[in-house]
């Protein structure tokens, strides 16, 4: 069956990151998180540093509507260089403005709020904000 998600990649803070979108959902990780330690040792690549042993090599979640959050520790032990930028939106479409009220609520603490929910000319009740780990949330909510 066809699916998609959406892979998010954080700078050391991955685990911190999920177990908060794991509240704010109110639901679990499919499986366990994979740690970078479990990586077996690769030919031709440098062992991995003890500090990073502990970090998040994938960890998914559901969210709504079947859709799955993924994510990792970009780190640049590994040859990763974390970039963070406004190019990706996660766009919440809830069943009420009551969840979509509580998701943005929730969502928005320690962040920024970028549109404050309303109603909008399109006929939806919309907003967006960035969390506190700097990934930015687009809610529309169709109830009527």
């Amino acid at each position: 069956m066809a699916a998609v998600s959406t892979y998010l990649n954080f700078d050391r803070n991955t685990e911190e990151a999920f177990n908060f979108y794991r509240e704010v959902f109110q639901t679990e990780f499919q499986g366990n998180i994979s740690r970078m330690g479990d990586v077996p040792e690769q030919e031709g690549q440098p062992p991995l540093a003890e500090e990073d042993k502990n970090l998040v090599m994938h960890v998914m979640l559901p969210i709504l509507g079947g859709h799955q959050l993924m994510g990792t520790d970009a780190c640049e032990s590994m040859g990763f260089k974390l970039v963070k930028g406004n190019n990706v939106h996660i766009n919440l479409e809830p069943d009420t403005k009551v969840e979509t009220r509580r998701l943005f609520d929730a969502l928005k603490e320690g962040g920024q709020v970028t549109t404050e929910l309303q109603e909008m000319f399109w006929g939806d009740y919309y907003g967006s904000c960035i969390d506190k780990f700097g990934v930015q949330w687009m809610f529309n909510c169709r109830e009527k």
